[in-house]
């Protein structure tokens, strides 16, 4: 088959070069010109603008945006509207918000098109190891598709599937990322517990290494985990400053608005945000707080002091 993938960065290129890879043809555009010539010389076609990269396909086209959430995939979404015929297909890979996905879905209804929603997991692993896609849209455009979502995939009858109608594809990638949080939260919880008996002399390397095997905790995090430890166990250099990409939030929200307890996802969530404070407020306020019920110490910022009155 043939498609166009708009945004080329660490996962649309390494996409359109596991498509390459398996005989489709790829036609391909980003604003960044480096990037653009650099997969121009692997075989990927090189696009000058939106106009030219519909131009180069036939129709029915198919057109994939693999850009950031918000007004990047918005305004293209926009600007490939009057490009497009009747028939043609729109695909987000990107991490969009379902509800925006559902408003973009009726829009291009609207004007023939037909949008496709694939939440994608599998970062930059994804060239070698191939990629999870839970895909939304209508069924029968699905299926057209189905050789572009089994060269994508780790097989072409494993870690993929059609997912339910638009918005359900961006829905499901939402909860996995919310998952996701989640999880990373326990192993570093656990690693730094271990971290800090500091009497064993434990070797964190090898802790990783040894539940990779046979271990009900093991998984591809872990795996993750482990070579990073290998590299280096004590972190030096690396600043506890977690950010977060939206996904997180909106699943937490969304628990929220269908009366469903997540505990666990929330608290994962909510520790990013604190890893991002250089002082908490509310922790100096704990702390006078003790002070002036129980006449607890405090420790104090060198050159300043407090009184109780």
């Amino acid at each position: 088959m043939e498609l166009g993938m708009i945004g080329l960065g660490k996962m649309g290129g390494n996409m359109a070069r596991r498509l390459l890879r398996a005989g489709h043809r790829v036609v391909g555009y980003d604003s960044n010109r480096e990037r653009m010539q650099e997969l121009a010389q692997e075989g990927i076609e090189e696009a000058s603008s939106l106009a030219d990269l519909v131009a180069r396909l036939k129709q029915p086209r198919i057109v994939w945006c693999m850009l950031p959430a918000g007004a990047a995939t918005e305004s293209t979404m926009e600007a490939l509207i009057p490009l497009l015929a009747q028939g043609d297909v729109v695909i987000d890979g990107g991490n969009a918000n379902y509800k925006d996905t559902l408003r973009r879905s009726a829009c291009l209804r609207e004007h023939g098109l037909h949008l496709v929603d694939v939440g994608t997991s599998g970062g930059v692993w994804g060239l070698s190891e191939g990629y999870c896609l839970m895909v939304g849209g209508e069924e029968q455009v699905v299926q057209r598709l189905a050789p572009i979502f089994e060269a994508l995939a780790p097989a072409p009858d494993k870690g993929w599937g059609y997912v339910g109608p638009n918005g359900a594809g961006h829905f499901v990638k939402m909860v996995h990322n919310g998952i996701e949080y989640g999880l990373m939260q326990a192993y570093a919880e656990g690693f730094e517990i271990l971290h800090a008996k500091k009497e064993f002399h434990l070797d964190l390397a090898q802790i990783a290494q040894i539940w990779r095997y046979g271990s009900v905790i093991r998984s591809w995090l872990l795996d993750l985990t482990a070579a990073a430890l290998q590299e280096d166990q004590t972190l030096s250099g690396i600043k506890g400053w977690v950010a977060d990409s939206g996904e997180g939030r909106w699943t937490v929200v969304e628990a929220i608005d269908l009366d469903v307890p997540a505990p666990t996802l929330t608290l994962a969530l909510l520790m990013r945000l604190a890893s991002r404070q250089e002082e908490s407020y509310a922790a100096k306020l704990l702390a006078v707080m003790r002070k002036w019920f129980g006449g607890h110490e405090v420790k104090r910022v060198e050159g300043e002091g407090m009184s109780n009155k």
